[in-house]
């Protein structure tokens, strides 16, 4: 697979960077084009995938210097790391769950693929925590940042990467992940003796694994599509337009603070109970939402009273129905219904020399022809009719004796 180099400007595009914009372009404004620091450090589940990560990359390579650690010392390297490093501004959206639930959480995660893996030699480690640069076809580098990269005695390679979310990956979703799809072409670059590339995903929170691989013409789509998708980026950038997308997502987004779509809720939740009942914004809203709901309902019974009032003029074989200062009138007609195929009603006007003068399909005029018997038998044959209510509300006429 060859890889062509363009000349001009390069940018340097990773997954997370494409990924944050399709999750929410407003935030890749903020993150990659304005370079704001986030208000909220970090996340909760954050925290706890790098913590594992570096678990996961000190056992290995000290593997490589012949140095094989106890269950008991990983575990007590990462106890330290999340003492030193754990901080209360960490964002934990689960208000049911604590810190320490999340920090036993990764203390299983660690125990689990230590007893399964252990002693760590499935494959030869030729790469840990890999920083390096894949060109793409449009002249632009994408980060390659492999968790880890191995190799076995037939050549096959595994390109692994350390997952803790709470949600498994099924075999579809890992047959479309673009992550791991894009390092195998960095990887098939690099290793020429490459006879497979596995791209392997450790779910840690199962302590289960999934294994996908891609052709050649995969890989050569998926690198079109990343160009395709770092051209939209370009182009939103260059016309600064980026929207916000708001879903499940943001309540995991450590700018939600500064986000337009939240600020307001962010700045309420921080307010004591009586200026939170204050606050201009909720009091205008909530006087909106009783009058929208108000006026819903004030529709709902005003259709009520409209079918109610045709009904008693049906009953009563009456077109006016009066009330103290105003009158309803109530007049059933029977009004044509045009026919959906406008081609071939079309081509009868024509033929007819009737389409000059219906030209705009004019309602009224085609109505008042049909009623008047005035249309072709071809043409009119073409419509139907309905029957309609016309409903009117107005003032009456008072009476000499009133």
């Amino acid at each position: 697979m060859k890889i062509y180099a363009i000349m001009g400007e390069m940018a340097n595009y990773s997954n997370s960077r494409v990924s944050t914009y399709d999750n929410c372009p407003y935030q890749y404004k903020l993150k990659y084009v304005d370079k704001v620091e986030a208000p909220t450090p970090t996340t909760i589940e954050m925290f706890l995938g790098d913590i594992v990560h570096r678990v996961m990359e000190k056992l290995y390579k000290d593997l490589q210097y012949q140095k094989t650690n106890t269950k008991e010392e990983l575990l007590a390297f990462y106890q330290d790391l999340w003492k030193k490093e754990y901080s209360e501004d960490i964002l934990i959206v689960k208000k049911e769950y604590s810190a320490e639930n999340y920090k036993k959480m990764g203390e299983k995660f660690i125990s689990d693929y230590y007893e399964t893996y252990h002693p760590f030699d499935d494959v030869n480690i030729i790469g840990l925590e890999t920083k390096d640069k894949l060109l793409l076809p449009d002249g632009n580098y994408w980060s390659v940042r492999i968790d880890k990269l191995g190799v076995d005695a037939e050549n096959n390679y595994y390109v692994c990467d350390y997952k803790t979310n709470s949600r498994m990956i099924f075999q579809e979703q890992a047959d479309a992940d673009r992550q791991l799809a894009m390092y195998s072409v960095w990887v098939r670059d690099k290793f020429k003796d490459a006879k497979k590339i596995f791209l392997k995903w450790h779910m840690l929170a199962f302590n289960k694994e999934v294994i996908s691989e891609r052709t050649d013409e995969q890989l050569e789509q998926l690198q079109q599509d990343v160009v395709a998708k770092i051209k939209e980026i370009e182009q939103a950038t260059a016309d600064n337009k980026f929207p916000c997308n708001i879903d499940g997502l943001c309540n995991y987004c450590v700018y939600r603070e500064i986000c337009p779509s939240f600020s307001h809720l962010v700045q309420l939740e921080e307010k004591p109970p009586q200026e939170y009942k204050d606050d201009d914004g909720l009091k205008m809203v909530d006087e909106y939402a009783y009058l929208a709901k108000s006026i819903a309902e004030l529709d709902k019974k005003k259709e009520e009273l409209r079918q109610a009032l045709i009904e008693y003029a049906r009953q009563k074989k009456i077109d006016n129905v009066f009330g103290t200062s105003d009158k309803v009138s109530i007049k059933e007609e029977e009004k044509i219904v045009m026919p959906e195929d406008r081609e071939v009603f079309i081509k009868i006007l024509k033929d007819n020399g009737l389409y000059e003068k219906f030209s705009q399909l004019s309602y009224s005029a085609i109505n008042s022809a049909y009623k008047n018997k005035k249309l072709p038998p071809e043409l009119a044959e073409k419509l139907r009719t309905d029957q309609t209510i016309r409903f009117t509300l107005s003032q009456r006429k008072k009476s000499r004796e009133e």
